[in-house]
């Protein structure tokens, strides 16, 4: 096999451990002249509400498109046993039963074999829905009809990567999802519809995102004729630059709670970085038989904010416990009540549980 077929291979995901010596170059699949070919961009779990939306309605018989190919992110370690695994994009459409070999994993999509691969397939659209990879202008350039972005988040408010984290962080009382057009620039396309939904003071990161990607394949299914037949692009609308806010990527090192701050800010981070990275915090653990002391670290899982005055304290620092929650003060007079945590290397319990545990030690924030 020369070095050219080797190169093409390797931007197709097949997820086997042999390979035959020699391979066909992958086939398109059969395409009526009546169904346009899309090609799908996505890489999580929630991505897949979208594909699933978009198999489901193109294996109608009246379907207007085909999906042409399934572009995601490469297998990767994502088991302790770290074993190759496929994106969770690619393996609900292989257990779908999409063709292994139309499911391309390049490592970047600015890749001259991936952009040749691409435009063998002739795609009308692009669809992207979390895929993690920046677009050059080399790959906006090749579907006919343009590219299209599933975002969570009323655009232009939190372009960027973390749109749910960044707007729970925030305490935000409503968001969205948009499908807009992409452009070079972030997040900044003309936007075609969005829709609106309401935040509680409870709904985590997890979820919210889930339901609002669910909210976005059906946009998507109700706009896609119209984008398709070249009208969308005349309804599509400006954003306001002026008006745009930026979701920065969640790092790891923001997980930590500082109880010197109010308690609505800490709740709101427990909900925002709940998944990934987690929240987490320090106490101090003092044994009043021999007043032996430890710093104990956990994951705080579950929160709300108190309505009301927990039990009295001796010292400013002191947690308590009341009505199956842990109490810790905070910033201007606040308090947080914390329902769940998890101690590293065990299973997440409730407050009551976690409490019974210290056998009557005493908690001090830190």
């Amino acid at each position: 096999m020369n070095a050219a077929a080797v190169t093409l291979r390797r931007c197709f995901c097949s997820f086997t451990t042999t390979a035959a010596t020699t391979s066909p170059p992958p086939s398109s699949p059969p395409l009526s002249s009546k169904k346009k070919p899309l090609v799908f961009l996505g890489s999580p779990q929630v991505s897949t509400k979208v594909l699933d939306a978009l198999l489901t309605a193109s294996e109608s018989d009246n379907s207007i498109f085909k999906l042409a190919a399934i572009v995601t992110q490469p297998p990767s370690q994502r088991d302790r046993r770290r074993k190759l695994m496929p994106s969770p994009v690619a393996q609900y459409a292989l257990d779908r039963g999409f063709p292994d070999d139309l499911i391309l994993t390049p490592e970047r999509a600015g890749e001259e074999v991936f952009l040749s691969s691409l435009k063998s397939l002739q795609p009308e659209l692009c669809i992207t829905a979390a895929y993690g990879n920046i677009l050059p202008s080399k790959f906006l350039r090749i579907p006919t009809k343009g590219t299209v972005n599933i975002h969570p988040s009323l655009l232009p408010l939190y372009r960027g990567a973390a749109p749910v984290q960044r707007a729970l962080q925030d305490g935000v009382k409503e968001t969205g999802v948009s499908l807009a057009f992409t452009i070079r620039a972030l997040d900044a396309g003309p936007i075609i519809a969005w829709e609106r939904f309401p935040v509680d003071d409870h709904i985590k990161a997890p979820e919210l995102l889930d339901l609002l990607f669910g909210l976005g394949s059906q946009l998507l299914m109700r706009e896609l004729p119209s984008i398709l037949d070249g009208s969308a692009i005349a309804k599509a609308q400006l954003q306001d630059d002026s008006k745009a806010t930026h979701a920065a990527k969640v790092s790891p090192d923001e997980s930590w709670l500082s109880f010197d701050q109010e308690a609505s800010v800490l709740h709101n981070k427990v909900r925002a970085f709940a998944g990934w990275p987690g929240t987490r915090a320090k106490v101090l653990v003092i044994d009043p038989a021999n007043d032996s002391r430890s710093i104990l670290e956990m994951k705080v899982i579950s929160t709300r904010i108190s309505d009301a005055q927990g039990p009295p304290r001796n010292e400013p620092d002191d947690v308590t416990f009341s009505k199956g929650a842990i109490i810790f003060p905070c910033g201007e007079n606040t308090e947080l009540e914390v329902l769940e945590v998890q101690l590293p290397g065990k299973k997440v319990v409730n407050a009551v549980a976690f409490w019974n545990g210290l056998r009557g030690r005493n908690l001090k924030k830190l």
